[in-house]
């Protein structure tokens, strides 16, 4: 039996806030992708985990007050590999490439203000 412990930490900022497990569904995209709105959330991690092997794209930018259109990157996973963004770090909604997916969400939940957006204008591409 093989176990993989401690993966990603679990960041639960903010007065009340508590562990919450999630199931979020994605729809495909195309690539190229307008990206018109990124979000952060400032008050605890986010960590998404492919339920079914999904490959699917990850958009991100620095944390900070604004977003640079210049700093925002994109990468595709695997399908077998998850993402943990760290408080604050400004990302886009996962979107899977090949199919209808599925997420395992470990997120923060309780009170208090936790998911910012902010519009940024990005043309994705793969290289």
């Amino acid at each position: 039996m093989c176990c993989h412990h401690d993966l990603a930490s679990v960041e639960i900022l903010g007065e009340g806030g508590r562990p919450m497990i999630s199931i979020f569904a994605s729809q495909r995209v195309q690539v190229p992708l307008q990206v018109d709105c990124l979000e952060r959330h400032p008050l605890g991690s986010q960590a998404f985990i492919p339920m079914h092997g999904e490959r699917f794209l990850v958009v991100v930018a620095p944390p900070g007050d604004g977003i640079d259109p210049d700093s925002v990157r994109a990468f595709v996973t695997d399908g077998r590999q998850g993402i943990n963004y760290r408080a604050g770090t400004w990302h886009a909604v996962h979107s899977v490439l090949e199919c209808e997916g599925e997420f395992l969400v470990v997120d923060r939940g309780g009170p208090g203000h936790n998911c910012d957006e902010q519009p940024v204008e990005a043309l994705i591409t793969l290289d």
